[in-house]
Protein backbone atom coordinates (compact mmCIF):
# COMPACT_ATOMS: atom_id res chain seq x y z
CA UNK A 1 0.00 0.00 0.00
CA UNK A 2 2.69 2.53 1.00
CA UNK A 3 4.74 1.59 -2.07
CA UNK A 4 1.77 2.25 -4.33
CA UNK A 5 1.12 5.62 -2.69
CA UNK A 6 4.79 6.51 -3.02
CA UNK A 7 5.07 5.35 -6.65
CA UNK A 8 1.77 6.59 -8.01
CA UNK A 9 1.32 9.76 -5.97
CA UNK A 10 4.16 11.03 -3.77
CA UNK A 11 7.08 10.79 -6.22
CA UNK A 12 5.26 12.04 -9.34
CA UNK A 13 3.49 14.90 -7.55
CA UNK A 14 6.54 15.97 -5.54
CA UNK A 15 8.76 15.78 -8.64
CA UNK A 16 6.37 17.97 -10.66
CA UNK A 17 5.87 20.41 -7.79
CA UNK A 18 9.60 20.76 -7.22
CA UNK A 19 10.02 22.11 -10.76
CA UNK A 20 6.70 23.99 -10.78
CA UNK A 21 6.86 27.53 -12.13
CA UNK A 22 10.24 27.11 -13.82
CA UNK A 23 11.36 26.57 -17.40
CA UNK A 24 11.72 22.80 -17.66
CA UNK A 25 14.01 22.96 -20.72
CA UNK A 26 16.54 25.57 -19.57
CA UNK A 27 16.85 24.70 -15.88
CA UNK A 28 17.45 21.46 -14.02
CA UNK A 29 17.10 20.08 -10.52
CA UNK A 30 20.72 20.95 -9.70
CA UNK A 31 20.11 24.64 -10.36
CA UNK A 32 16.76 24.56 -8.55
CA UNK A 33 18.27 22.68 -5.62
CA UNK A 34 20.95 25.33 -5.21
CA UNK A 35 18.35 28.06 -4.65
CA UNK A 36 17.96 28.94 -0.98
CA UNK A 37 14.17 28.46 -1.01
CA UNK A 38 14.42 25.00 -2.66
CA UNK A 39 17.52 23.52 -1.04
CA UNK A 40 15.62 21.51 1.60
CA UNK A 41 12.99 20.48 -0.94
CA UNK A 42 15.77 19.11 -3.16
CA UNK A 43 17.25 17.16 -0.26
CA UNK A 44 13.82 15.74 0.62
CA UNK A 45 13.22 14.79 -3.03
CA UNK A 46 16.53 12.92 -3.05
CA UNK A 47 15.67 11.09 0.18
CA UNK A 48 12.22 10.05 -1.07
CA UNK A 49 13.39 8.94 -4.51
CA UNK A 50 16.57 7.29 -3.23
CA UNK A 51 14.77 5.37 -0.49
CA UNK A 52 12.05 4.21 -2.88
CA UNK A 53 14.45 3.02 -5.57
CA UNK A 54 16.78 1.33 -3.11
CA UNK A 55 13.96 -0.50 -1.31
CA UNK A 56 12.15 -1.69 -4.44
CA UNK A 57 15.36 -2.63 -6.26
CA UNK A 58 16.54 -4.60 -3.24
CA UNK A 59 13.26 -6.53 -3.15
CA UNK A 60 13.46 -7.32 -6.87
CA UNK A 61 17.16 -8.20 -6.79
CA UNK A 62 16.45 -10.69 -3.99
CA UNK A 63 14.53 -12.77 -6.55
CA UNK A 64 17.44 -12.95 -9.00
CA UNK A 65 20.14 -15.58 -9.31
CA UNK A 66 23.76 -14.43 -9.07
CA UNK A 67 22.68 -10.93 -8.17
CA UNK A 68 25.98 -9.36 -7.10
CA UNK A 69 26.23 -7.00 -10.11
CA UNK A 70 22.70 -5.74 -9.58
CA UNK A 71 23.29 -5.25 -5.85
CA UNK A 72 26.56 -3.36 -6.31
CA UNK A 73 25.07 -1.21 -9.07
CA UNK A 74 21.96 -0.28 -7.08
CA UNK A 75 23.92 0.56 -3.93
CA UNK A 76 26.42 2.61 -5.96
CA UNK A 77 23.58 4.56 -7.59
CA UNK A 78 22.09 5.31 -4.17
CA UNK A 79 25.43 6.48 -2.76
CA UNK A 80 26.04 8.74 -5.76
CA UNK A 81 22.52 10.18 -5.49
CA UNK A 82 23.20 10.96 -1.82
CA UNK A 83 26.46 12.66 -2.80
CA UNK A 84 24.65 14.61 -5.53
CA UNK A 85 21.89 16.01 -3.33
CA UNK A 86 24.33 16.94 -0.54
CA UNK A 87 27.00 18.50 -2.77
CA UNK A 88 25.97 22.06 -3.65
CA UNK A 89 25.76 23.11 -7.27
CA UNK A 90 27.22 26.62 -7.16
CA UNK A 91 29.40 26.93 -10.28
CA UNK A 92 30.26 30.61 -9.69
CA UNK A 93 31.27 30.23 -6.04
CA UNK A 94 32.46 26.64 -5.86
CA UNK A 95 33.22 25.35 -9.35
CA UNK A 96 34.93 22.14 -8.23
CA UNK A 97 32.01 21.14 -6.00
CA UNK A 98 29.62 22.00 -8.81
CA UNK A 99 31.65 19.76 -11.13
CA UNK A 100 31.51 16.95 -8.55
CA UNK A 101 27.76 17.45 -8.19
CA UNK A 102 27.28 17.03 -11.94
CA UNK A 103 29.45 13.90 -11.99
CA UNK A 104 27.61 12.40 -8.99
CA UNK A 105 24.14 13.18 -10.36
CA UNK A 106 24.82 11.97 -13.88
CA UNK A 107 26.62 8.84 -12.68
CA UNK A 108 23.78 8.00 -10.29
CA UNK A 109 21.29 8.15 -13.16
CA UNK A 110 23.47 6.08 -15.48
CA UNK A 111 24.04 3.46 -12.77
CA UNK A 112 20.31 3.33 -12.02
CA UNK A 113 19.58 2.81 -15.70
CA UNK A 114 22.32 0.17 -15.90
CA UNK A 115 20.91 -1.60 -12.86
CA UNK A 116 17.44 -1.60 -14.40
CA UNK A 117 18.86 -3.09 -17.60
CA UNK A 118 20.73 -5.79 -15.67
CA UNK A 119 17.57 -6.73 -13.78
CA UNK A 120 15.15 -6.58 -16.69
CA UNK A 121 17.51 -8.44 -19.02
CA UNK A 122 17.98 -11.24 -16.49
CA UNK A 123 14.23 -11.53 -15.93
CA UNK A 124 13.61 -11.36 -19.67
CA UNK A 125 16.05 -14.22 -20.25
CA UNK A 126 14.23 -16.26 -17.58
CA UNK A 127 10.77 -15.58 -19.04
CA UNK A 128 10.66 -13.76 -22.36
CA UNK A 129 6.89 -13.50 -22.59
CA UNK A 130 6.48 -12.34 -19.00
CA UNK A 131 9.09 -9.58 -19.13
CA UNK A 132 9.14 -8.49 -22.79
CA UNK A 133 6.97 -5.45 -22.05
CA UNK A 134 9.40 -4.29 -19.32
CA UNK A 135 12.35 -4.63 -21.66
CA UNK A 136 10.51 -2.61 -24.32
CA UNK A 137 9.44 -0.02 -21.74
CA UNK A 138 13.02 0.41 -20.51
CA UNK A 139 14.23 0.89 -24.08
CA UNK A 140 11.51 3.51 -24.67
CA UNK A 141 12.52 5.32 -21.46
CA UNK A 142 16.14 5.30 -22.63
CA UNK A 143 15.35 6.59 -26.13
CA UNK A 144 12.98 9.31 -24.92
CA UNK A 145 15.50 10.39 -22.28
CA UNK A 146 18.19 10.66 -24.96
CA UNK A 147 15.79 12.68 -27.13
CA UNK A 148 15.05 15.07 -24.25
CA UNK A 149 18.79 15.45 -23.65
CA UNK A 150 19.40 16.27 -27.31
CA UNK A 151 16.37 18.56 -27.52
CA UNK A 152 17.42 20.74 -24.57
CA UNK A 153 21.16 20.29 -24.95
CA UNK A 154 21.42 19.84 -21.18
CA UNK A 155 20.12 17.52 -18.49
CA UNK A 156 16.94 19.55 -18.09
CA UNK A 157 14.14 19.43 -15.55
CA UNK A 158 11.97 17.92 -18.29
CA UNK A 159 14.44 15.03 -18.64
CA UNK A 160 14.76 14.60 -14.88
CA UNK A 161 10.99 14.61 -14.38
CA UNK A 162 10.40 12.15 -17.22
CA UNK A 163 13.21 9.82 -16.14
CA UNK A 164 12.26 9.85 -12.46
CA UNK A 165 8.53 9.37 -12.94
CA UNK A 166 8.74 6.80 -15.75
CA UNK A 167 11.35 4.70 -13.93
CA UNK A 168 9.32 4.92 -10.71
CA UNK A 169 6.17 3.69 -12.43
CA UNK A 170 7.95 0.95 -14.37
CA UNK A 171 9.74 -0.24 -11.25
CA UNK A 172 6.58 -0.59 -9.14
CA UNK A 173 4.95 -2.62 -11.91
CA UNK A 174 8.06 -4.76 -12.25
CA UNK A 175 8.14 -5.30 -8.49
CA UNK A 176 4.49 -6.41 -8.48
CA UNK A 177 5.17 -8.76 -11.40
CA UNK A 178 8.26 -10.31 -9.78
CA UNK A 179 6.53 -10.60 -6.40
CA UNK A 180 3.53 -12.40 -7.84
CA UNK A 181 5.28 -14.45 -10.54
CA UNK A 182 6.08 -18.10 -10.23
CA UNK A 183 9.02 -17.84 -12.61
CA UNK A 184 11.67 -16.28 -10.39
CA UNK A 185 14.90 -17.91 -9.36
CA UNK A 186 13.62 -19.07 -5.98
CA UNK A 187 10.53 -20.67 -7.47
CA UNK A 188 12.75 -22.48 -9.98
CA UNK A 189 14.92 -23.83 -7.15
CA UNK A 190 12.00 -25.34 -5.23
Amino acid sequence: MILNITAYFIIPVYTFLFAWGTDWFTLNFSVLGSLANRKNAFLLWGIIVGTYFYYVLRKIIHHLPRNRKETVTSVSALILLAFAVTTPYLPENRPFRAFLHVIFAFSASVLLLGCLYLIVWKLYCMNRDGYRSYFICLNVITVLSAMLLLLAGIVSSALEIFFTVSCTLMLIRLYRRVSSAGDTYYSLKH
